[in-house]
């Protein structure tokens, strides 16, 4: 006959066990609650408005007021579009854009940069950040190309030196090459006409002068 003393510590642990298993559980948790969050925060960040109305896509950069980046890009093979280099955009108030073909919100904004084209004052550019060469094609070949120039970024290093946050980007540089302006994220009809277009009216009007 085996005594309730020895019996105690088999009937512990089995009390024990589901809440140990409970406690795993919430445990494993803990990193998805924290990067929900942080996933929150940060798409807030990007694409929300604050209280007072203001677009926060339009994140100040360090390189506004500064020379842009040199930019020797290969080209988009395929493509009659040349290549992105520096004597692409020199002497041009220019719009460089970062997109890519597997970016949702880069096709958003695409008919919006088709329409910014027909802008004689502007030359839009292009910079393909981490895409195949056959989708970025089909990418122009659906939605039409609105770039002077067109540069592939396979590994993202130009668009580290660029100081990108994530894609869609866009630069507004001025014909000596100084940044005037950034966008964090699609543009849209608001941001077009409350953002852009008096940049690139206060660009050429010094450009005029």
């Amino acid at each position: 006959m085996t005594s309730p003393v020895e019996n105690s510590g088999p009937v512990h642990d089995e009390q024990q066990a589901p809440k140990r298993g409970i406690g795993r559980y919430a445990f494993a948790l803990v990193p998805l609650v924290i990067f929900a969050a942080f996933a929150a925060v940060a798409g807030k960040m990007l694409y929300d408005q604050d209280v007072n109305g203001r677009d926060i896509s339009a994140i100040p950069s360090a390189l506004i007021g500064k020379h842009a980046p040199s930019l020797s890009l290969p080209p988009l093979e395929g493509s009659q579009t040349p290549a992105l280099t520096d004597s692409a955009i020199k002497g041009k108030l220019t719009l460089v854009n970062v997109f890519a073909s597997w970016c949702v919100p880069c096709r958003q904004e695409h008919p919006l940069l088709k329409e910014l084209a027909k802008d004689q004052r502007l030359t839009i550019v292009g910079i393909n950040y981490k895409d195949r060469n056959d989708n970025a094609l089909r990418f122009l070949g659906e939605l039409g190309n609105p770039y002077k120039a067109i540069g592939i970024d396979p590994n993202g290093k130009a668009a580290i030196d660029w100081g990108v946050y994530g894609i869609p980007e866009s630069y507004l540089v001025a014909p000596d090459g100084t940044i005037l302006y950034k966008r964090v994220g699609p543009f849209d009809q608001r941001s077009v006409s409350q953002e852009l277009m008096p940049a690139i009216e206060k660009a050429s009007g010094k450009t005029a002068s």
